[in-house]
């Protein structure tokens, strides 16, 4: 049986951090990156399709042929809500019936997994793993420098810094 992990974040932007926890799953065949299209929790993100164009300029630059963005959360998006996990592993288990999926969270999201829609049954499901970064480098931390408009290469892969550098996202943000 393949095994699948599913790797779901805000992206806001990909991180070092992020690549950190990615490569710590190189034991599934295949990893998937789904950047949320509308955050539970009203999270305030760029737009998808930047974070998006964000999420594969990050995974070229990781070059890890196991490791794919998938378009999930776009399939089962409706205006004005937002789309649950329970719904993203319940579809991918459709596209992939083949397959073990494993939810990944980092350590924040493990605390908050109670207020998660059908967390019991999510747990009955499908495999949870809890994966902390190995890099102290959040997208907090790429969006506060880029508001003071400070170079982010020592946070982000060189093709993600070159994007959030260009289009000049998150330039003289106020509150991060």
């Amino acid at each position: 049986m393949k095994k699948i992990a599913v790797f779901g974040s805000a992206f806001n932007p990909p991180s070092l951090g992020h690549k950190s926890v990615i490569e710590s799953l190189s034991h599934f065949e295949q990893v998937l990156l789904l950047p949320s299209i509308s955050h539970a929790w009203g999270k305030q993100m760029l737009d998808y399709s930047i974070r998006c164009q964000l999420v594969d300029a990050f995974i070229e630059d990781m070059n890890l042929p196991y490791v794919m963005r998938s378009d999930v959360e776009e399939c089962l998006y409706q205006p004005e809500q937002s789309v649950t996990t329970f719904a993203v592993l319940e579809a991918l288990e459709q596209r992939h019936p083949e397959a073990e999926l494993t939810f990944v969270v980092g350590p924040d999201n493990l605390f908050n997994f109670s207020q998660f829609y059908r967390c019991d049954e999510i747990l009955c499901r499908w495999s949870l793993l809890s994966c902390p970064e190995k890099v102290a480098i959040r997208s907090t931390d790429i969006r506060s420098a880029l508001s003071c408009k400070q170079d982010v290469n020592h946070l982000t892969t060189e093709n993600v810094a070159r994007l959030l550098s260009e289009q000049a996202h998150y330039y003289g943000l106020e509150s991060v």
